[in-house]
């Protein structure tokens, strides 16, 4: 079966732009996501429908069974959802949850508490956007439900602190991976003598979108700054209606189990404290297994730097359901009830798992189709040079926002951008690499085929598209407020110019939104 080409062409923007036309437009995102592989299909065949069908049937297998071997990250990550759903569920059924949700009504004062605590728990579980995401929506969901906080709010203050928060921190799965990706880059091109780890700690003030969207996600927790569609998910919320009901359950909720009335609060925190703690365990443990296999030397980056993610989900998450069983055991809770949780809770990460498979299925026809390079080479024609990091970060965002993936634009956008200031101005080397990471996330951030979205919106039991469609107008708004940024700092060649009319924009920005809120209100 011969495989086209799509590099140098725009056809290559085809499949997924359809298929995240089409999720915005209907709402039904695996029937969208479908479309998009299909065609993706046809054009790689050349539009011969036996040669797509065994194609498409060749990338489904591959998400099980790759090169040989079993796809250990996807089956990992798949089973840390599955244990996940279980540790959730069981939590329920023991009453923990609810006795979470009756203490923090007698300690947790008001809404903007709610979502203050939700962003904190946020920012400290910092090692990975997925582990992120997940369990700090899971110890969330209960206060902020007690608040009548939206889903679709609770999953924007997962998401829009997870890949932030991560991106600027180096003791983390994304920090690790972006270090070694720079550290490489600047090797190649004679900077071997720069520490990588302090070069990363000098791009943090750089990176724009990942600084002012946590500003951003701030105020809208201290001020209630309900912007677009959100302000509706809001008023629904306020009405008791959480999450919309005419689409039926969400992802990773848990629908009529039983609950004992002898849950205690330990009961949840135990459990999430000990998978917090097993999964940095294994994640530090598999990086300093991979470093002795290399004869290096153990550091905790340079464990981070080669760990495997995935298998840390995984065991950690088997350690928090063993501690959990326990628990509930010593609790006296009845089998029926444990059985009726661990295969519900199961059960209701079977809706994210779907998403997930038909997500990575169109990645991989998009990476065959070969869209991350076709939009990295806009990035090459005759673009002024004060104009490159404006240009970076709008065409990384691009780039993020059709393929789903941070990392896979960090791997195709980061050299590109290190050679056009090799080509140009050495001292913006640094400058442009941050655009590229904040065009990344701010892209992710936007894109309905992005993993990272999926489980956010699975950590808060919120519908997937209802949860992008929220989050966009606050992504639009630090991405426009970064694009000031990143053209102030390419025509100053200044950082502090740039922050500081980032920082107008965003004081301008607050002020407007907080207007508009008083007059609705009033």
């Amino acid at each position: 079966m011969t495989i086209l080409s799509y590099a140098d062409s725009a056809l290559s923007l085809l499949p997924p732009v359809v298929a995240i036309i089409l999720a915005m437009f209907t709402r039904r995102v695996l029937l969208s996501l479908g479309v998009g592989i299909i065609l993706g299909a046809l054009l790689l065949t050349d539009f011969a429908v036996v040669n797509s069908g065994q194609y498409v049937g060749q990338q489904v297998a591959g998400l099980v069974w790759d090169d040989g071997a079993l796809n250990s990250w996807n089956l990992y990550l798949l089973g840390f959802l599955i244990v996940l759903g279980m540790i959730t569920a069981l939590i329920t059924v023991s009453g923990a949850a609810r006795a979470f949700a009756d203490w923090a009504r007698c300690h947790i004062r008001n809404k903007r508490d709610a979502k203050l605590l939700t962003m904190f728990l946020g920012c400290v579980v910092f090692i990975d956007d997925y582990f992120n995401s997940l369990v700090v929506g899971s110890v969330a969901r209960p206060l902020t439900d007690r608040y009548y906080i939206s889903r679709s709010k609770l999953a924007y203050l997962l998401d829009s602190t997870a890949a932030p928060i991560c991106v600027i921190s180096p003791v983390s799965s994304w920090g690790a991976y972006i270090i070694a990706l720079i550290g490489g880059i600047l090797t190649a091109h004679g900077f071997a003598d720069s520490g990588h780890l302090n070069t990363f700690v000098q791009m943090i003030p750089m990176n724009f979108y990942a600084i002012f969207a946590l500003l951003l996600l701030l105020c809208v927790a201290l001020m209630g700054l309900d912007v677009g569609p959100m302000r509706q998910h809001e008023l629904n919320a306020q009405k008791g209606t959480l999450y919309d009901e005419s689409k039926g359950l969400p992802p990773g909720a848990n629908s009529g189990l039983p609950e004992a009335d002898t849950g205690k609060i330990l009961g949840l925190f135990l459990p999430i404290t000990v998978l917090v703690f097993a999964t940095f365990f294994f994640m530090v443990n598999s990086g300093a297994d991979a470093l002795a296999e290399k004869g290096q030397e153990f550091s905790l980056l340079g464990a981070f730097e080669n760990t495997d993610v995935a298998s840390s989900l995984f065991f950690g998450a088997l350690i928090g359901l063993v501690v959990t069983l326990a628990l509930v055991t010593i609790q006296g809770v009845g089998k029926k009830m444990i059985g009726k949780g661990i295969i519900e809770g199961a059960k209701s990460m079977l809706p994210a798992i779907y998403i997930l498979l038909f997500a990575w299925t169109i990645a991989g026809v998009i990476g065959q189709l070969e869209t991350g390079k076709y939009m990295a080479s806009l990035a090459t024609g005759n673009i002024p040079f004060a104009m490159l990091p404006a240009a970076l970060f709008i065409l990384a965002g691009l780039t993020a926002f059709s393929t789903g993936t941070s990392w896979g634009t960090f791997g195709i956008m980061l050299p590109i951008a290190a050679d056009m200031a090799m080509g140009s101005d050495t001292t913006m080397m640094l400058p442009m690499l941050a655009a590229v990471l904040a065009g990344a996330v701010f892209g992710d951030h936007c894109s309905p085929i992005s993993d990272t979205t999926i489980l956010s919106s699975t950590g808060a039991n919120c519908h997937h598209i209802d949860h992008v469609i929220t989050q966009l107008p606050y992504a639009l708004i630090v991405a426009g407020i970064s694009l000031s940024g990143y053209l102030v700092l390419g025509f100053t060649g200044s950082v502090m110019a740039g922050l500081l009319a980032c920082s107008v924009l965003f004081v301008i920005s607050i002020i407007g939104l907080r207007i508009k809120s008083c007059q609705r209100k009033a």
